[in-house]
């Protein structure tokens, strides 16, 4: 949280940096677009993990992480969490969930950010809310999330946002959302069977996927000839899809997961089908 000499670093109401000579009263995750108390369980479980602190911000108090488009921390901040999922993002959740059920695509979140033009194709948070939206809906509880390159960040932002997923957002209201492992996997190995090993390891009620397509086909391979790996409880993010076309025909068929502006695509034999948005989107 410290800048130069006697400043801290806080993010403002427009989502920028500042340097402050006052620390900041609440922590946030930049990609999982959320903010809690300094002390949240949560948080500090993913800190000790490593890998958290990259996406680590501050700020000055709650007013300014809602303008800054963050949301409160379902762990640590119970009571402004249920009045957020009751104004409109709370009603675009459950208009996910119902998109869900339906077998229709997951309505894309606005992100509020200030982003650079080139990048407003991609939504991030819209991303990330549909994944959580798919691994909810499939009613699993413990998950290992896995990723190779460039997944580092979306893998982070989940197991964030999943450890902060309360008993209230689950359909059997016992427990909360748990990360088993986090196994990273290479682009190119001799035959990823150690990876494959941890990634099935605990039995985990679901597995979810980020990074650069090659990795994930190479890993995914592996799965399907050495464990029992189900793609049908595999969900990944954007860039994964397109291992449907680089893995051997049915490989990760069943697999779900979401566009980089929260639609929802699934994997076939050889072949990815894309849900089209709801009207209006």
């Amino acid at each position: 949280m410290s800048g130069p000499v006697g400043t801290y670093t806080l993010v403002g109401p427009d989502g920028r940096p500042y340097p402050s000579r006052e620390p900041g009263t609440l922590g946030g995750h930049r990609r999982a677009r959320l903010y809690g108390r300094l002390d949240c369980p949560s948080a500090l479980r993913a800190l000790a993990r490593g890998g958290y602190a990259g996406q680590r911000v501050f700020f000055p108090d709650a007013a300014t992480a809602r303008s800054a488009g963050y949301r409160p921390c379902s762990v640590c901040l119970p009571e402004e969490y249920a009045a957020w999922r009751s104004g409109e993002d709370g009603a675009r959740g459950a208009e996910a969930d119902a998109a869900l059920r339906d077998g229709r695509a997951v309505p894309a979140r606005p992100d509020r950010r200030t982003e650079p033009a080139a990048d407003l194709a991609a939504d991030p948070a819209a991303e990330l809310a549909a994944v959580l939206a798919l691994v909810r809906a499939s009613v699993a509880r413990a998950v290992v999330i896995g990723h190779g390159r460039d997944g580092g960040p979306a893998a982070e932002a989940f197991a964030a946002a999943w450890e902060g997923t309360t008993v209230h957002e689950m359909a059997d209201s016992t427990a909360e959302g748990t990360v088993l492992a986090v196994v990273r996997w290479p682009e190119a190995a001799a035959s990823w069977l150690r990876q494959a090993t941890r990634f099935t390891a605990g039995e985990p009620d679901a597995w979810v996927v980020a990074g650069a397509a090659p990795g994930w086909a190479g890993m995914a391979e592996r799965l399907r000839r050495s464990t029992a790996w189900d793609p049908r409880r595999t969900f990944g993010f954007a860039e994964v899809a397109g291992a449907v076309a680089l893995a051997p025909p049915g490989t990760v068929e069943g697999m779900r997961g979401a566009t980089v502006d929260g639609a929802v695509w699934r994997a076939g034999r050889a072949l990815l089908h894309l849900d089209p948005p709801p009207a209006g989107h």
